[in-house]
Formats: structure tokens, C-alpha cells, sequence
């Protein structure tokens, strides 16, 4: 399978790296593109598209199955992936990393096989008022279904987790604590590693929602001490359909199947049927073997640029903005938290998001308007919607601009 040229590591340059995305060579209502949605789904650079496209055309056959060279071609470039999935995650083996659909299924892959054999009637199970609905979903059916109740750590006006709160919460009956890494909605960053020490003092075990911590900062689950890591490829300028659940090699060793079917299994009589280790025994089925191929793409992609200096550019765009919005005095930005990155929430007095977003979008430039997935969250706030810029690794202060100026056309218009 020919290789596809990787960039070379460099100083961070969003100008250079915008060049790579071919969607911004196109206009959007006569408008250069401006994208600050990429909270909601990142935008694509060429050597993703150009490698699924090859994966399609040129390579394309089904892993695991066959002993022809095409099978046995792509068998190896699926696990070659998980490898480097591993090594942007810091895990310690491959067969720590699971292929899913997405972010979604790996949390309720642990609810449903790593939960139903862990929590009971009366245990409970603690989440953060700042979950993304995906991470509360999951635990809310794992509640009903086994008796435990589910518990809500606090956060603060300014989107910071109530850490008190969080200790007085934890009990010998908590056997699961899941949390965001980095909010989706107000952009907060939690300290994961606390959190592990807390949940782990208690006998619980720690799940983390990665989806936005994923595509902008470095991440070793090891040192964090998570259990379970999740994250989505699509946020991390991959395909859809493929993402990723890490868990720790003794929890997943000791987790039965969730779903059955082909690959999962080492022998199938009417009697009885073994199954698989893990990764194998929680991928069912024919896996989305182009999309994990194109994520491990995507993950080289996005290491080559230094994940670090990703990291420090979108949190300067985010001062950036704030510093900004400050100067329209109908903007208030929710979620204030000192540590945060990626995301910038808004609500601007007598104009719905909605509204807002609909104008922005004739000055060609994208952001997201509604609850964001988090409606506790925004009943938190007491807000029934915001309007969300979220930056990539493309944008850059002439987005920002942009933004500014459209956002002055909405105060205008609504007067």
C-alpha cells in the first residue's frame, strides 16, 4: 500500500497548514469560508481524503478474513493503525485500543460490559453537570437497569468543576466516575490526573470523554491514569463512523462481549462459543477498516504539527477572541474558567443563536448555535441556547475578525 507523504515537524503556522484543508478553497455565499465549528466535526486535509479515497479505489478488501494479498494488505495496515492509535494515546500496548464507531459507543461499551458487571443496586456512578449528552445517556440506562444511582458533581459560575463538592460525593459505593476531559460546550479543561487519584481512593475507575481534548493537546493516558479514554475521528480530522475506546489491558481482559458476531469469537459450536481477546472481542462484525486506516492518517497528520504548539495556538485564539467579544457590549461569554482551550460560548441579550448563526452564515463563516448536546448544561447557565465559535488547527486571527465584524452586523440589525 504506497505511503502518502507526511508533513515535516515545524514551528506552528495556521496560514501554512490551512493550505493542506481543500475545503477552504471555496467560497460560501460569495464569501471566503470561515469554519468555527470544529468542536462539532473537523474539516478534512487533503492527505485524509486523498488516503480514503485510495483505500477505496485501489486497496480496498476486508481484514481479518481472507489470505489473499489484498486482504492480508489491508489486515495489516488496520492493525498498523491501532498501533499508531496507541502511541498517540501513550498507551502501553495496542491491544489496549478497540475500534468503534465513535466516541458514543465506546462509552456505552463500557456501560454496558464493563458496568453491568461491576455496579449493583445501591452503588452509584458520578459525572460532572458539564457531560456531553453521550456521557450521561449511557450512565443514566446503566442506573436504571442495575438499581445504583447516578450523582452530579457541581461546577462553578465560571465553568470550573467543584472539586470539594466532587470529594464529598465520592464514597466506597462510587464504582464509576466519568468526565470530560475538555467541555464541548464552554471550552473547560479538567484535570484529569486529579480526578484519577480521587476516583482510584475510592476503589472507582475513571472514564474520560477525550473528543475535544484529543485534536489539540498531547495526551499519555498512562500518566493521566485514566481506565477508559474515548475519542471520536472525525473531531480529530478523520472520517466519521470510526473512533476509539482505550481501557486499561487487566479491565478489558476481564470485560465480557457486548455485541456478537464474526471476529469476535474463537470457536462457535450451537453449544457453546469463546471468545476473542480484546481488542477482537469488542469489534463484532466487519469493522470500518477504511475509516481506521484514514484515522491513523489523520493521527501522523496531526503529530507531525506538534500537538503542543496546537495546543498553545488554539488557546491563544481563545483569548483572543474573549479579549474581542469584551468590546460588544450585548455579548456575554458563559464558561469563564481560567484553564480552558478550544471553545468559545456566547449569548448575545435579545438575539437567539440561532438567529445569530443564520446572519453570520450570509458573511460566509460557520459556527454552531443551540445546546451544544449539554442541556443541563445550559440549564446551569440558565440560557436555553448559545452560539459556540470552536478553532482547528486551521484557523487563525483573520477568522476571528471576520467573526467580530459579523457579530457587530447582528447588533446592528437587531439595534
Amino acid at each position: 500500500m504506497a505511503a502518502l507523504a507526511q508533513p515535516d515537524p515545524v514551528v506552528f503556522d495556521a496560514e501554512r497548514v490551512r493550505a493542506d484543508f481543500p475545503i477552504f478553497r471555496r467560497e460560501v455565499h460569495g464569501k471566503p469560508f470561515v469554519f468555527l465549528d470544529t468542536g462539532a466535526s473537523a474539516q478534512k486535509p487533503e492527505i485524509v481524503v486523498e488516503q480514503t479515497r485510495r483505500l477505496m479505489q485501489d486497496d480496498y478488501a476486508t481484514v481479518h478474513r481472507g489470505v489473499y494479498h489484498l486482504s492480508q494488505q489491508m489486515t495489516a495496515a488496520y492493525e498498523d493503525a491501532r498501533a499508531k492509535v496507541a502511541r498517540f494515546l501513550g498507551a502501553s500496548t495496542a491491544k489496549e485500543v478497540v475500534f468503534v464507531r465513535g466516541a458514543t459507543e465506546g462509552i456505552n461499551l463500557v456501560a454496558n460490559s464493563y458496568g453491568n458487571q461491576a455496579v449493583g443496586e445501591g452503588d452509584e456512578i458520578l459525572i460532572s453537570a458539564m457531560e456531553h449528552h453521550s456521557n450521561i445517556v449511557p450512565w443514566q440506562l446503566l442506573a436504571e437497569r442495575t438499581g445504583a444511582k447516578l450523582k452530579i458533581i457541581p461546577i462553578f459560575d465560571d465553568g470550573t468543576l467543584d472539586w470539594e463538592a466532587f470529594g464529598e460525593l465520592l464514597s466506597p459505593k462510587t464504582k464509576i466516575v466519568s468526565l470530560v476531559h475538555v467541555s464541548n460546550a464552554i471550552g473547560t479543561v479538567v484535570d484529569i490526573m486529579r480526578a484519577a487519584e480521587m476516583a482510584h481512593a475510592v476503589g472507582a475507575v475513571l472514564v474520560v470523554d477525550g473528543c475535544q481534548a484529543a485534536p489539540r493537546m498531547r495526551i499519555d493516558v498512562q500518566a493521566l491514569g485514566a481506565d477508559f479514554y474515548v475519542f471520536s475521528g472525525h473531531k480529530t480530522y478523520g472520517p466519521t463512523g470510526i473512533g476509539v475506546l482505550w481501557g486499561r489491558t487487566e479491565l478489558l481482559e476481564a470485560m465480557p462481549p457486548w455485541e456478537g458476531g464474526g471476529a469476535m469469537i474463537e470457536e462457535v459450536t450451537f453449544a457453546k462459543t469463546t471468545y476473542a481477546p480484546p481488542p477482537l472481542r469488542f469489534e463484532a462484525g466487519t469493522p470500518n477498516f477504511v475509516g481506521a486506516v484514514a484515522l491513523g492518517t489523520a493521527l501522523d497528520y496531526l503529530s507531525a504539527l506538534d500537538l503542543d504548539a496546537v495546543d498553545s495556538h488554539e488557546r491563544a485564539l481563545v483569548a483572543e477572541l474573549e479579549s474581542a467579544l469584551r468590546g460588544l457590549n450585548s455579548i456575554r461569554v458563559v464558561g469563564t474558567a481560567p484553564d480552558k482551550t478550544g471553545v468559545v460560548s456566547f449569548v448575545m441579550e435579545g438575539v437567539h443563536p440561532h438567529d445569530i448563526g443564520t446572519i453570520l452564515d450570509r458573511d460566509g463563516i460557520a459556527i454552531r448555535a443551540g445546546h451544544h448536546c449539554t442541556q443541563p448544561l445550559m440549564d446551569r447557565f440558565a440560557v436555553p441556547a448559545t452560539a459556540r465559535a470552536s478553532f482547528g488547527i486551521y484557523n487563525t486571527s483573520a477568522d476571528i475578525e471576520r467573526l467580530v465584524a459579523g457579530l457587530q452586523k447582528v447588533t446592528d440589525i437587531f439595534g
